[in-house]
């Protein structure tokens, strides 16, 4: 059993105590207690899952804020732009559907920003990233789009990613 490092354990508490405040949004001092036993309780457990590298990476403001402007602005204009996109080809009888599965590259060289890169995709609609594979140390994504106006993988990855890569690039860079 691989011994967990005392600042992957301090970082996961702090993360999952912040999402505790955040959910429970109560500042009774038996729920912060109760919060702060549960969240060190997951953080002894599954620090040395979350934490690779750098335990405090996360605390860079600049990569705080580029987090913060990815899940406030760069994600949710991508996800209204998928969502109208896929709202007028229903309600145009679903004449403008050309389905296919494109094979993308990404530029991410971190795992959790390859996961995030991943999730974000499958999340929009009319897209849904299928497989990860590695090939000659460069990463690709199989993508089912509900459109596969682009067949080349850079073109077609440029229209799928949009800014989405290039947000969580500055994150975990």
């Amino acid at each position: 059993m691989q011994k967990t490092k005392l600042p992957a354990v301090l970082t996961t508490f702090i993360v999952c105590f912040a999402f505790w405040i955040i959910i429970t949004w109560s500042f009774d001092i038996q729920e912060l207690a109760g919060g702060a036993v549960v969240s060190l309780a997951v953080a002894l457990f599954s620090a040395r899952f979350f934490i690779h590298e750098n335990a405090f990476w996360f605390f860079n403001p600049a990569k705080f804020f580029s987090l913060l402007l990815y899940c406030i602005v760069i994600f949710p204009i991508e996800l209204i732009k998928a969502n109208v996109d896929v709202a007028k080809r229903c309600f145009t009888g679903c004449r403008n559907v050309n389905p296919g599965i494109v094979k993308i590259p990404v530029g991410l060289k971190s795992e959790y920003g390859q996961s995030m890169l991943a999730n974000s995709i499958t999340l929009t609609p009319g897209t849904i990233t299928m497989e990860v594979t590695e090939e000659n140390e460069q990463t690709y994504y199989y993508v089912h789009w509900i459109d596969v106006a682009a067949e080349s993988g850079e073109a077609a990855g440029e229209k799928i990613k949009g800014t989405l890569e290039k947000g969580i690039r500055r994150i975990f860079k």
